[in-house]
């Protein structure tokens, strides 16, 4: 039974890797206490790697009461019972509550096997790649959510491959990595095909893109059902120029815009639901309230954060699209 894996292409340290190998195989039950492992030399020849290195790492597990050394017999496992201090490098683009129910489904799915340390890059390249450059060689595993930005690839390119998963928005350049994502083209046009029934009451269609975080895959999903529904459309940065007028219906993918288009209907006495449609982009508690019930579309961040530690914890190499649903509620 093979015990010990090294990834020659990462930048976790090798020791380290031994010492999460062995973790790993006590974790997942393949060896057991009073099992004897393999010795140094032999970790040495079948590895190509230095004795120094097989010795730190066992020392490492010797000095944390994970294995114990028998005088003239090797090293054999001491205890099953211990802190797991495997390392994740976790990146989001900015914390609102989706990702916040993303990180504890990731975190309960992990079951505190996994230090997950969590940072933010807002959009910004610099900060981005400060992040990744600085963290390089630190975790066995990089999570990483792109967001919008353009210039990523080559800063995440610094990454060892097998070692990368990307999360929510996946582009052609970066579908070399593993990672579960939003097919934002189908989630929009599906859930607006399949209730074309309430929509039909409506004249015109609006989305709302300041295009400043937001996917352009939303632009094109949205042109996409209006184009093969020929319904009349059009996109807008916002509301300051736009007049609103009975019979429109709008695709709202940022909550600012959402509370802006609310009060504007309010304004002008226009009733959500009957004379202006809403959709609105991400499901959370507050929208089942606001206004007698706010529609939503939205991917699944729980299901998102629970499958992406199976994915992780199995070294499972694929790209999953995350579910999708329209919550429907009486702002149509």
């Amino acid at each position: 039974m093979k015990l010990i894996y090294i990834n020659r292409e990462s930048t976790f340290p090798i020791y380290k890797q031994i010492i999460e190998s062995i973790e790993n195989a006590i974790i997942s039950k393949k060896i057991f206490r009073n099992t004897k492992l393999p010795s140094i030399n032999k970790v040495c020849i079948e590895h190509k790697i230095s004795r120094d290195t097989v010795f730190m790492a066992y020392e490492d597990l010797k000095r944390r009461g994970i294995i114990q050394a028998v005088r003239s017999k090797g090293y054999y496992v001491k205890t099953e019972d211990f802190n797991f201090n495997k390392r994740y490098f976790l990146l989001f683009d900015e914390l609102n509550s989706f990702k916040e129910d993303l990180l504890n489904s990731f975190l309960e799915g992990l079951n505190n096997k996994v230090i997950v340390d969590t940072f933010f890059h807002h959009f910004n390249l610099e900060v981005f790649r400060k992040l990744i450059l600085d963290n390089l060689g630190n975790y066995s595993k990089y999570i990483i959510m792109p967001g919008n930005m353009e210039g990523i690839e080559e800063i995440i390119d610094k990454l060892p491959k097998a070692d990368v998963y990307i999360i929510d928005q996946m582009r052609d350049s970066l579908k070399k990595y593993p990672g579960i994502y939003q097919d934002f083209i189908e989630d929009i046009y599906n859930a607006m095909e399949s209730s074309l029934n309430i929509l039909s009451k409506y004249k015109e269609f609006i989305l709302i893109f300041p295009g400043n975080k937001e996917p352009i895959d939303m632009v094109n999903g949205f042109v996409k059902f209006c184009t093969a529904y020929k319904k009349k459309y059009q996109i807008i940065p916002d509301l300051q120029k736009h007049s609103l007028k009975k019979g429109q219906l709008f695709l709202i993918p940022n909550d600012r815009q959402l509370v802006e288009t609310v009060e504007k209907c309010k304004s002008k006495n226009l009733k959500i639901g009957k004379d202006i449609g809403i959709i609105s982009y991400n499901e959370m508690p507050l929208k089942k309230i606001v206004e007698n019930g706010i529609t939503t579309l939205s991917t699944d961040f729980y299901a998102m954060g629970y499958r992406l530690s199976e994915m992780i914890l199995k070294n499972e190499q694929i790209q999953i699209k995350n579910p999708s649903k329209l919550y429907l509620r009486n702002s149509l």
